[in-house]
């Protein structure tokens, strides 16, 4: 399967061409219902995150730690996919979603949805959660079941460190209604004056530079103890309003449209652009009214009407809201609580040949193509390793490299400006919108500029996603030679300890110059020539994979054998969806692993009855792209940054790159039978559109994560793997 060269053969010289899927379009022959709502196919998915917070057989910490990514979740999804679609609507442009569904008609189910699942959510905290703590000596206790004693040191913690934060806001005629912030939590209070008998509405914002959870001294139990900032200030409120009668108070938190808008044509200068529209994301319309259950109709009619909400928008919740802080306490220093401790291996080709010496990672990779699998596999001594060594070696004359999401005191952005103070060219391609991240990655930016290095921000309309790195090094026989890596992850140290993600170390010319050339149509104006090894979008990428996907549906047509194996964090594209679907008909097995949203609808009979869809969740969130195909025997693998929906394919520049070693394609088949095992914990989507827990009378079902662990710790002992 071999080229003269050590190369596999190629599939074909045309696969990353404008092929055309010969469907044109929506497929006639197939069923109108056969997709599934992204929108609810993510709500979905983050019903299965709160189910392993719901699992007793998960770590105590853990569990607390699910319960806040829940929370967490549930915000940047409401912040950015329900404030779009409202806005569309808003704005009269809404178009039916990919089931045909009216919009207006999916917000509401929306709704529905997220009202059960907050409200499963609240009394999972309130009645699992916190009394489990309680038995493990961590709890979160109450003004109302405070002893004299705490009393008074409640008293002394709030006049000494909170009171000077806090500033309480009035509404009445002279003081308007204030600007309540996105994801704030608040006091709405009712006060008396006791000589007029008028009552106001008053604000006390909970200040987010405190901790949410203030800690209490030991009371000789042994116990850790905190009390929610709230509830502290609930029980003061008599210091902010002197002189007045406290009515009521309720807790209540808004979610603010925060997605940003820009128009990149007409933005001279991009990182202003987004400067300001990060100033008026703060300003965005609310979308979601949290309250306590408990907020009395008076109190809930003048926020929804101050606030200018719609009731669908209002959240009655049991218990303590903005759960997404949990994270303070599921980071307690407790490993007891927690996950046994997994220490990620050194790649084997990248293991020092002695001890307390570094290891060569160029020379390794001229040996052969080096396959790395994080968080299984340090990131530090591979892929920081390799920007570090490239930083410091005299014979590096450029470095190249995308940064998307980096970690905010980065030794990768360190390195490439210790590249270029020492006279290296140096080209990052740093792409500014990276949501949430804009103005992390502006700050990188300007440093990298002051430090000499070559900034751009990519093609305009275009998101730069794709994971790359290439190096240019002068040999001892004074050619010039390429060092390249190519990821489905960020170059980011701190969530690679946490983020499932593979990456290819190549010192493949052939690689190289297709690299080059990207990088420089990246920091030119478009991308327009073909490549070999790698599919790139927004061009060729869908193109692609729909010509593989239609080679498997000829060759089961043809009695041959065929097989398709995707792992993906989401599947929308309704292109690729379709073409899966003609596969399945012609006999194709196709296997899906997939962590969030999957709108194609497995084992239909008719359609789908040869699809699987599996989902694992776990301690690690699984990130990495994979796409396989069986290709006649001779397994075209490709791994990347891609997932399939419209904007990865349509207004992303994407790479993947295709794996030519052996002892590469057995580790992502064996990455593939683990996912899709049926001894695997995992969770099953049916036929109906459920997504089940895969449960066993028997034996424990295996941890696929714990699994791969062990393997790579296996594989790397030797120091001889690839």
């Amino acid at each position: 399967m071999m080229d003269d060269n050590g190369h596999r053969d190629a599939i074909d010289d045309d696969l990353d061409d404008d092929w055309v899927d010969p469907v044109h379009g929506r497929d006639a022959t197939l069923p109108e219902q056969r997709y599934l709502d992204r929108e609810l196919s993510w709500l979905s998915f983050n019903r299965r995150v709160l189910e392993l917070a719901e699992d007793p057989t998960v770590p105590m910490l853990e569990r607390v730690n699910f319960l806040a990514i829940f929370a967490n979740n549930l915000d940047e999804f409401f912040m950015v996919r329900v404030a779009g679609l409202k806005r569309r609507i808003e704005t009269g442009i809404a178009v039916p979603t990919n089931t045909g569904r009216l919009s207006v008609d999916v917000l509401e189910s929306i709704h529905d949805a997220a009202q059960q699942l907050q409200v499963r959510h609240a009394i999972l905290a309130r009645d699992v959660i916190l009394p489990a703590l309680r038995e493990s000596n961590i709890e979160i206790v109450t003004m109302a079941n405070l002893s004299k004693n705490d009393r008074a040191q409640t008293d002394e913690l709030f006049f000494s460190t909170i009171f000077p934060v806090l500033t309480p806001l009035a509404v009445d005629p002279a003081h308007p209604f204030p600007y309540i912030s996105g994801l704030s939590l608040n006091l709405a209070v009712r006060v008396r004056n006791p000589k007029s008998g008028d009552q106001n509405f008053a604000r006390v914002k909970v200040p987010s530079i405190l901790p949410r959870f203030v800690e209490l001294r030991d009371n000789g139990n042994g116990q850790l103890r905190f009390i929610p900032l709230e509830d502290l200030i609930a029980n003061h409120l008599g210091a902010l309003f002197p002189g007045m009668e406290i009515l009521d108070h309720h807790d209540f938190r808004v979610t603010r449209n925060e997605d940003l808008e820009l128009d990149e044509d007409e933005s001279e200068n991009l990182i202003k652009a987004l400067e300001a529209g990060l100033s008026r994301r703060r300003f965005g319309a609310p979308i979601r009214l949290e309250i306590s259950d408990d907020m009395d109709p008076v109190t809930l009619s003048f926020l929804v009407r101050e606030l200018g909400m719609e009731a669908n928008e209002v959240y009655s919740l049991p218990g303590t809201l903005g759960l997404n802080e949990m994270f303070q306490i599921s980071g307690l220093p407790r490993p007891d609580l927690k996950f046994p401790k997994h220490v990620p291996t050194t790649a084997a080709p990248f293991q020092a040949p002695e001890p307390n010496t570094p290891a060569d990672l160029f020379a390794a990779m001229r040996e052969g193509e080096v396959l790395v699998h994080h968080p299984y596999e340090s990131f530090a001594t591979s892929v920081q390793a390799f920007v570090e060594q490239a930083a410091t070696d005299p014979d590096v004359l450029a470095i190249k490299q995308t940064l998307y999401r980096t970690s905010g005191d980065s030794p990768i952005v360190r390195s490439l400006i210790t590249a270029a103070e020492s006279g290296k060219a140096v080209l990052a391609l740093v792409e500014i919108k990276a949501r949430f991240d804009e103005q992390n990655n502006i700050s990188w930016a300007r440093q990298l500029e002051k430090a000499g290095v070559h900034v751009v921000y990519g093609l305009v309309g275009l998101k730069t996603h794709c994971k790359l790195t290439q190096v240019v090094r002068r040999e001892k026989n004074g050619e010039l030679a390429y060092y390249s890596h190519i990821g489905t992850g960020n170059y980011n140290p701190k969530t690679s300890r946490v983020y499932e993600d593979l990456g290819l170390f190549t010192n493949s010319n052939e690689v190289g110059a297709e690299l080059t050339r990207l990088f420089n149509e990246l920091s030119g104006y478009a991308i327009e020539k073909k490549f070999k090894r790698l599919l790139v979008a927004p061009r060729y990428l869908r193109a692609g994979l729909l010509k593989l996907i239609a080679r498997e549906t000829e060759a089961a047509i043809a009695g041959e054998p065929a097989g398709i194996r995707f792992k993906v964090n989401s599947l929308v594209d309704e292109a690729l969806i379709d073409a899966l679907y003609r596969a399945s008909r012609a006999g194709v097995p196709v296997d899906v692993t997939v962590r969030g949203i999957c709108a194609l609808i497995p084992g239909v009979p008719g359609l789908s009855e040869n699809i699987r869809v599996r989902s694992v969740l776990g301690r690690y969130l699984e990130h990495s792209r994979i796409y396989a195909f069986h290709d006649g025997g001779k397994h075209a693998v490709y791994i990347g940054s891609s997932d399939l929906m419209h904007r990865n394919l349509d207004r992303r520049v994407e790479v993947l790159v295709r794996l030519e070693a052996d002892e590469h394609l057995a580790r992502i088949s064996r990455i593939f039978d683990l996912h899709m095992s049926e001894s695997a914990s995992s969770w099953i989507l049916t036929s109906e559109g459920h997504w089940t827990r895969h449960t066993s009378d028997g034996e424990p079902l295996m941890d696929v994560q714990n699994r791969m662990m062990e393997e790579a710790e296996v594989r790397n002992r030797n120091g001889v793997q690839r």
